[in-house]
């Protein structure tokens, strides 16, 4: 029964992981064509009734779910320390490490985009 609940806990989570990712997919309706190379003569031409988020409403996405992840992490932490019968260690680790992965996986494109800033401006007009 041990180990039913598990699995069941396993791929639950694994479902958590799987619609967190998707928050960083193209948005619905584009293919990977539009999104890849939009306006270059594809042949793929987006409809002016969808809205395409800007590069800022996907960065200020991204950053809200960084957060929102590690406000979760702080609650279950807060929650397993008060004694809180229905949180589990390996729960509080896995929301831990699932707040980490997300702060470094942020911090990473962050230092990317500063890099691409830099060799931008370094180039020579």
């Amino acid at each position: 029964m041990t180990d039913r609940m598990d699995i069941s806990r396993l791929l639950v989570e694994m479902r958590s992981l799987k619609s967190q990712s998707q928050a960083f997919q193209p948005p619905q309706g584009l293919s990977a064509r539009d999104v890849a190379a939009p306006g270059l003569g594809n042949g793929a031409a987006v409809k002016p009734s969808e809205k395409i988020p800007s590069f800022g409403e996907l960065m200020e996405q991204a950053v809200n779910k960084v957060n929102d992840v590690q406000k979760q992490s702080s609650a279950i932490a807060k929650a397993y320390e008060q004694g809180d019968p229905n949180i589990d260690v390996s729960d509080v680790m896995i929301a831990s490490q699932k707040s980490s992965v997300a702060f470094q996986s942020a911090l990473q494109v962050r230092n990317k985009l500063i890099e691409a800033y830099r060799d931008v401006m370094n180039m020579p007009v």
